[in-house]
């Protein structure tokens, strides 16, 4: 048997023994090559599901931090209504604040703000009414350009009742005595609002 693949080999030529040994040799590389390429092909398959998956984690984090943005403006901007809101009508009664801003705006028209006294509240439904009732002294267009300056104070103020009489003239102008009930607001909380016997009425109406 041996003989006989010995003459086999022996009746090929050089070229055919070069090209059975050549496919003999790359036989082993071509095993190898599929293995090692099947292997590397798993590899690039899994970094590809890797990378797919980190953009789609990337694109959840890139949404949530746009909500988060977006939420954090609505909370500043929430915050900011709620400043202006409380400088229109805080939750307290603040009678020196009160009184600070009509003291402010009748040393600024030049009235003279001679008394004041602070009224008990008047609680309504959702806020209550703080009146303080003020006596002035001052020429009428000093007291005209009052009562039109502090309708334009940023916290709410009515001035209602008013009442004038005629003090003494001078060489100038005759100086006017004012009364008036000066009414700012403050808001009511919620458990105040509950408990007031007015928001009740209005609720049962």
């Amino acid at each position: 048997m041996a003989a006989a693949k010995k003459s086999t080999l022996g009746r090929l030529g050089l070229p055919g023994r070069i090209g059975i040994g050549v496919v003999l040799l790359a036989l082993p590389l071509a095993v190898y090559f599929i293995i090692f390429d099947s292997e590397i092909q798993s590899e690039i398959d899994a970094a590809a599901n890797k990378n797919q998956k980190l953009q789609f984690d990337l694109k959840q984090a890139q949404a949530a931090e746009a909500l988060y943005q977006q939420d954090l403006q609505e909370l500043a901007e929430r915050e900011r209504n709620k400043r202006e809101l409380m400088k229109v009508l805080p939750v307290s009664t603040e009678y020196p604040a009160f009184l600070s801003a009509i003291q402010s705006v009748a040393n600024l028209v030049g009235v003279e703000l001679r008394a004041w006294t602070p009224l008990e509240e008047v609680p309504e439904e959702f806020y209550a009414r703080v009146p303080m009732k003020v006596e002035l002294g001052g020429r009428f267009h000093q007291i005209a350009k009052f009562l039109y300056n502090v309708g334009q104070l940023e916290r709410i103020i009515n001035m209602e009742n008013l009442s004038i009489t005629l003090g003494p003239a001078t060489d100038q102008e005759t100086v006017l005595n004012v009364s008036v009930l000066a009414t700012a607001f403050h808001a009511l909380d919620e458990s105040a609002a509950a408990g007031n016997p007015e928001a009740r009425r209005r609720r049962d109406r």
